[in-house]
């Protein structure tokens, strides 16, 4: 085991709702009950979890049931998205959402894509914003995990990765959709980083032994290997150091 050059987490980010703005923390164990948008209100969500039941609800090709947080929250986004909405959450003790068994046997997210964490290079970025006209934040991409003091890119041929008292197993590199492609402060969507992104991170480039499907890829997607132990819940911490257990030598035996 190897630490990397350096590399430390820089940046620790939570999504307490989906698809909604991240929130950085500086332990990975913190969460927010506060949601802020512009012209509203502040919205408020207990941390108890709500005893009403919401049938039907479907993220991709799971579906199932989930906790509704109750009126006030369906209000709230309601009057902000202008249509009829629920905020609930996932009913971890009727529901179980496996992730893909050919990546990632045994493991279970929530509300997630496809898996539990992604984690990104603060290099990774900067060498994407050097090819840019106008240089993009990391809030593009999401990522749980944003790490500095790696060289660019590295992260995609990682396996198995230490940070902190955590051991993490990378899955597959992150297929991107048109997500960063919007701009997080405005709601603007535009072609980049997209345009760029294809140019050199897509899968006819990185992946020359397979038929190419158009798609580009930014970030290492992964599971938490202590997670399947019935163990108490360790953190991530910002600043803690990145070891590298193991590693693949080119991108012909990285997964996508």
């Amino acid at each position: 085991m190897a630490e990397v050059g350096g590399a430390q987490v820089k940046s620790i980010f939570i999504y307490p709702v989906k698809s909604c703005r991240g929130i950085s923390v500086s332990e990975a164990t913190l969460s927010s009950t506060v949601i802020k948008a512009p012209g509203m209100d502040v919205l408020k969500v207990p941390l108890v979890e709500p005893s009403e039941v919401a049938n039907g609800v479907s993220v991709w090709e799971w579906s199932g049931s989930a906790l509704d947080e109750g009126d006030e929250a369906s209000r709230w986004f309601s009057k902000y998205l202008g249509k009829p909405s629920r905020l609930v959450r996932f009913n971890e003790v009727s529901e179980s959402r496996p992730t893909d068994p050919n990546y990632a046997p045994g493991y279970k997210i929530k509300f997630n894509d496809v898996y539990p964490f992604l984690l990104i290079s603060q290099k990774s970025l900067d060498t994407l914003n050097e090819q840019l006209k106008e240089p993009v934040s990391i809030n593009r991409f999401r990522p749980n995990i944003l790490v500095d003091g790696s060289e660019p890119f590295c992260e995609d041929l990682w396996k198995d990765i230490k940070i902190g008292e955590n051991t993490f197993h990378s899955t597959e590199l992150c297929y991107r959709c048109k997500v960063p492609t919007i701009n997080q402060e405005t709601a603007e969507a535009g072609s980049e980083p997209s345009e760029t992104l294809m140019k050199f991170r897509s899968d006819k480039i990185l992946k020359t032994n397979k038929k190419p499907q158009g798609r580009i890829y930014f970030g290492q997607n992964l599971v938490c290997v202590d997670s399947l132990a019935q163990e108490k819940r360790k953190t991530i911490k910002v600043g803690d150091p990145v070891y590298v257990i193991k590693m693949v030598s080119s991108y012909i035996d990285v997964s996508v």
